[in-house]
């Protein structure tokens, strides 16, 4: 084969990267309260249990989590214990807060995000993965930066089916 060229070798390597998914409290919320339930975040569901090293929030999540199911759910301690506390501890990464998120942050706020959802989408530039949320005001805001996914319109293009 003298004077062939191999086709394999001159090929290109192929390199896929994996999405980094930021879960949203509003996508969690929805898997405890049954009025609010959805298919999506249901999707969404599925794949932490599956692939949790796929998905990350910042540590506000547990705080806002927790905030919202004591207010709303019938034994919201007993869902966030038996819901939440197994998928943080199941492989999710947790983002802790630092200068460099909060750097990226308060870019996010200057586009009229509160602080808590610019973490998010801040994680989610970070991460160089999409933030999943049903906060559609807020998706609205920041829909340019590619950044934020609204649930309530289908499942992002990228989503592992």
């Amino acid at each position: 084969m003298a004077g062939r060229s191999n086709p394999y070798r001159s090929a290109p390597k192929v390199r896929y990267v994996q999405v980094i998914w930021v879960i949203d409290a509003s996508v969690a919320v929805r898997w405890f309260i049954e009025e609010e339930s959805h298919p999506h975040a249901d999707e969404v569901l599925e794949k932490v249990i599956d692939r949790p090293e796929r998905f990350a929030v910042p540590e506000l999540f547990a705080f806002e989590v927790f905030s919202v199911l004591q207010r709303i759910h019938p034994n919201g301690l007993e869902a966030f214990r038996k819901g939440i506390i197994p998928l943080l501890q199941g492989g999710i990464f947790r983002h802790p807060m630092t200068e460099n998120l909060a750097l990226k942050a308060d870019r996010f706020v200057k586009s009229g995000l509160t602080g808590y959802d610019a973490c998010y989408a801040a994680l989610a530039r970070d991460l160089k993965g999409m933030w999943l949320t049903f906060d559609e005001q807020t998706h609205n805001l920041i829909q340019k930066e590619k950044k934020s996914f609204f649930l309530d319109e289908g499942m992002p293009p990228s989503w592992p089916g």
